[in-house]
Order: structure tokens, then sequence, then C-alpha cells
């Protein structure tokens, strides 16, 4: 089973950029994050034509997370993250594909730092790692797939100072990660690749994708039980480079049966 977490960037203006990507690598299992499109807006036929079911929560303009199986419909299990329910921004969602639970989350940036938005962050991912220990405990075949919007260690970004008092790169932020981490998780780019320097993001401004001036904020986290049927990690890096493209690229894993 191939799976991938991509954030598509606005999921009708890149719909050429994704199919094109689903024909080339056919990925079983898709987790897309920030739609920036309402539910009537996805683009359900155009991607059932292509071969993929989908559950979906969209948010007009912003946020908005999906997950697509190739030649299945996924099983809605969850559309919101608990711990809050007067949150009504569309950034998590989970189905079972296949015998896997997938959650597909669109943590928020944190911008600007400090301020409400750091502080809804840091709440946001509080209340991750409280559904995450759940999901841990059942034992169950589970990936947490999406964009974090944390650069978890100082690898994982371009050499600059710029980013010094950004949200995604804060020693409360890295905290939050390392505390999933902690409860089990095997994130599955370091698994495969140790410390191989990885970006799965760069910015439009400053030139950043021709400097390869990334950053690596797009992760998936694999239970107990998909760690070890882990064969396979990557990053699709030249899709950054395509006309139209996001600023993400898909990172994707393969499990054995």
């Amino acid at each position: 089973m191939k799976i991938a977490t991509y954030n598509i960037n606005g999921i009708n203006r890149r719909l050429p950029n994704l199919m094109a990507w689903l024909a080339d690598a056919a990925p079983d299992v898709v987790c897309l994050q920030e739609l920036k499109a309402g539910d009537r807006q996805f683009p359900a036929t155009a991607l059932a034509d292509a071969g993929y079911g989908a559950v979906w929560r969209g948010e007009s303009s912003w946020n908005g997370v999906a997950i697509l199986a190739r030649g299945s419909e996924p099983v809605l299990t969850r559309s919101e993250l608990p711990g809050n329910p007067d949150d009504g921004q569309a950034r998590y969602i989970e189905a079972a594909v296949n015998g896997v639970l997938v959650a597909c989350l669109y943590a928020p940036n944190g911008n600007p730092r400090p301020g409400p938005k750091f502080t809804y962050k840091l709440a946001w991912m509080q209340r991750l790692l409280a559904h995450a220990r759940t999901l841990w405990d059942t034992g169950l075949p589970v990936v947490l797939a999406g964009d974090y919007n944390i650069v978890p260690e100082p690898r994982d970004i371009y050499e600059t100072s710029s980013y010094r008092d950004n949200a995604l790169v804060q020693p409360e932020s890295r905290a939050l990660f390392a505390e999933l981490l902690a409860q089990g998780w095997t994130d599955a780019i370091r698994k495969r690749h140790g410390d191989e320097v990885i970006y799965t993001f760069w910015d439009y401004m400053r030139n950043r994708w021709p400097r390869n001036a990334g950053l690596r904020l797009d992760h998936l986290l694999l239970s107990r039980t998909l760690a070890r049927k882990l064969t396979a990690a990557g990053v699709d890096r030249d899709l950054r480079g395509e006309p139209g493209a996001s600023d993400h690229v898909p990172v994707w894993i393969d499990l054995r049966d």
C-alpha cells in the first residue's frame, strides 16, 4: 500500500497538477490539505473519474482536508479533532481504508507570534497529542499524515536566520512534535533516510525553490504495526518545479501487505 500526504494549496487551482501526479504515482491513499474550497466546491466527480473515492471536509477560501482512496471508498470515522467543539476550522479528517486508519491533518501555522494564532497552534497540537494517544492505545494500524506546520529539527530547514521568530521553528512547537514521537510514533522519512536533508516545502518568495531553501513540514507518523511494514518512504520533489505547482510536494510511504 502506498500512502501519501500532499498540501495541495488550492485543490481546484491545482487540479491539473494533482491529476497528473495521481496518474503517474498511483498512490493507494492520499491525504490532502489546504483545499481552499467549500464542501460543494470539492471536485469529487473529477477524482472519481480518475479512480479515487474520497471523503472531505471543506472550508471556503481556507484550510480543508480530504482523504482519497484508489479503487475504493474511504469509510469516514471522524471529521474533526476532539477537544474543542467550538473550533470550526476544517483541519482534521479520519477514515478507514483497506484495514488502515488514516488521519489527515492540517495543523495551524501559528504566525504571527506571539499572539492568538500561536496560542491556537499550541492548543491544537495539545488536542492532537491527546487524540493520538487514544489512537495509539487501540493498537490499530494508524498513520497520522499531513502538514504539521512544524520544522522538527534544525536539519529540517535550510541555513537561515529569517525564520528565527517564526512559529514553525519555536521550541514550544518542536517540543510538541517530539512529544508525539515519544508516544511511540515513527517518523517514516527519518526511519528510512536517517540524517539526510529532506525538504517538503519551498516558499514562493525570495527565489527559494531554485535556491533549494526548503523546510520539512509534511510528515507521516506510523503506529507500531505500520512501522514494521514500512519498506520505503520518499518525497516527490520535482513536482515543486512544475508550472502552477503547490509550494509543498507529496511525501509518501510504501507498506508491505
